[in-house]
């Protein structure tokens, strides 16, 4: 009932952003751990107000903060064991009590909200897909990277957590770029290459083929740009590209080589002669920028999307810079509560083992057909071949059944028949 008399009701309050729980750091990964992971850990709380915890062996991460000066500000979760860089996905099972291990469990218990660790690759992907499971409905877990374009970065996945996909699989992967792209660039609707070998819908092999069809096939809420080619990886033509583990590990380190010898080539150009390192000096301040952007450790390392937590993996080699960029992007990514993207990204577009839609999308007619003429020859295989059919044989004569013969005495009494009832 409304009315002059009534009063104003009162405006509806939005939700309070929740603050992400603590950052588990993994501080016994990579080559140049326990230091330069603590040392970017500290920064990370420092300069960005992240909230972390350090993983790792207790004396030594102790010592690292009295050398910084935050003894007793940053806790401390103390684990035994630490996989190795050398050591592959087999360390997981052989090392239960590892760092690793140890930040999956507080991840799963609620008391943090991502993991980073600049650990074997191969080992971080095993142990927390051994912890934390994948999300529901997810087929295989992918690694995000992020690509130096211009004028905002391209997301590429997979970049070698799943070597061997499905078609449905690279639908998923998909999904997963699509969450990960709208929480990290910003953007409502990022658009999805597959990369193949052509640009036309018919090129490449049998899987790129079929997940062409299901991301052209529309009503899964991913806005599918069609193929891309190499050369379009640093494009910025697309906002995530999508692909096999294989090939996206393969792409991502020629690029890498390739940024490498083209920098080493430049600074050689640069300091070859005066003039040369006049204009560098000009040019000081363009070429600063263009190191940064291309820079690996400005974006942090890796995610590992799919599993029920953020995993975080930079790379071996990471001083603390990297580390504190990939602090920075796990706190976003939890704030952003990409665990929760991708749950419902996952549902718009999940699809059964034979590649049909299952979130309502009905067979057309020409389906159902070729379903049941398919069903029709399975039967008939599966009976066999009919056997030949053998000639009737003559009917006899029916010979009468002998008539049942009993002492006089013995014989039963006929039985009586009642009267009709009368009318």
């Amino acid at each position: 009932m409304t009315g002059q008399g009534e009063p104003p009701r009162p405006a509806a309050r939005r939700p309070a952003t929740v603050r992400p729980l603590p950052i588990a750091v993994d501080t016994m990964g990579g080559d140049h751990a326990p230091g330069e992971i603590i040392e970017g850990a500290v920064e990370a709380v420092r300069a960005h107000g992240v909230r972390v915890v350090l993983v790792g062996q207790a004396p030594r991460i102790q010592r690292e903060l009295d050398r910084h000066g935050v003894a007793g500000k940053i806790p401390i979760v103390h684990a035994e064991e630490a996989l190795d860089m050398g050591e592959g996905a087999l360390a997981s099972w052989r090392k239960p009590k590892s760092s690793i291990a140890i930040a999956c469990h507080l991840i799963k218990q609620g008391r943090a909200s991502a993991l980073v660790s600049a650990g074997s690759t191969a080992g971080v992907v095993a142990t927390s897909r051994l912890r934390l499971k994948g999300q529901q409905g997810v087929m295989r877990p992918a690694i995000a990277v992020t690509l130096p374009t211009s004028p905002r970065p391209t997301i590429l996945l997979d970049a070698g957590a799943s070597v061997d996909v499905k078609p449905e699989g690279l639908v998923q992967f998909a999904a997963l770029g699509t969450a990960y792209a709208q929480i990290l660039l910003g953007v409502e609707r990022p658009s999805v290459g597959l990369l193949t070998i052509g640009a036309e819908p018919g090129k490449g092999n049998k899987v790129t083929k079929r997940a062409y069809e299901l991301l052209s096939g529309g009503s899964h809420g991913i806005e599918f740009a069609g193929n891309v080619e190499g050369h379009d990886l640093l494009s910025g033509e697309v906002n995530v590209v999508v692909t096999d583990g294989f090939t996206g590990n393969v792409a991502l380190k020629t690029m890498e080589g390739t940024i490498r010898t083209a920098f080493s080539e430049i600074r050689g150009a640069m300091t070859a002669s005066a003039p040369a390192r006049v204009g560098a000096l000009l040019q000081r301040r363009r070429l600063l920028e263009l190191r940064e952007r291309l820079d690996p450790d400005t974006y942090g390392g890796g995610v590992l999307l799919g599993l029920n937590g953020t995993v975080v993996i930079a790379h071996g080699a990471s001083h603390a810079r990297a580390i504190t960029s990939a602090c920075e992007l796990a706190h976003r990514l939890a704030a952003g509560r990409i665990v929760e993207r991708i749950r419902e990204q996952v549902g718009a577009t999940r699809t059964s083992r034979f590649g049909r839609w299952t979130h309502g999308e009905r067979d057309s007619q020409a389906d159902r057909a070729d379903k049941a003429d398919r069903a029709d020859k399975t039967d008939r295989a599966d009976r066999g071949p009919k056997s030949p059919e053998r000639p009737p044989e003559p009917s006899r004569p029916a010979e009468p059944a002998p008539e049942a013969t009993a002492p006089a005495g013995d014989r039963a009494a006929p039985e009586r028949t009642e009267p009709p009832a009368a009318t």
